[in-house]
């Protein structure tokens, strides 16, 4: 299974953009998944999560912000970034568990660069 995710650019501080993290090869489903993020100098953190029942979980600092979700008719999980600020500014990796013919497996996507210029 690959993961492939898009939709990282530059945007201005209150712009939005829509970060997408498509899953290819030998899978059922996708199970659960979360978005990361990596600022230079930092640890990698948490910033959204959907659980295999679709329940939502968002690092305070997006609450509000951005929403996570998922189709499950094309294996791909997204993450709506609203109202951005420049503290946004990292790598962002998506984080997929999946069902597959060999049972359950995680995989990262190879990070998507988001800068907000304030």
């Amino acid at each position: 299974v690959q993961l492939q995710a898009s939709g990282g650019g530059l945007v201005q501080a209150g712009g939005f953009l829509r970060l997408s993290c498509a899953a290819y090869g030998s899978m059922f489903s996708i199970n659960f998944a979360g978005w990361y993020r990596q600022a230079p100098g930092k640890q990698r953190e948490l910033v959204a999560r959907l659980t295999s029942g679709s329940f939502p979980n968002y690092a305070d600092s997006v609450k509000g912000r951005f929403t996570i979700s998922k189709d499950n008719a094309k294996n791909t999980v997204y993450l709506q970034m609203n109202s951005l600020k420049p503290e946004d500014t990292a790598v962002y990796y998506c984080n997929v568990n999946v069902v597959g013919p060999r049972g359950l497996n995680d995989y990262w996507g190879q990070g998507t660069q988001v800068t907000v210029s304030s």
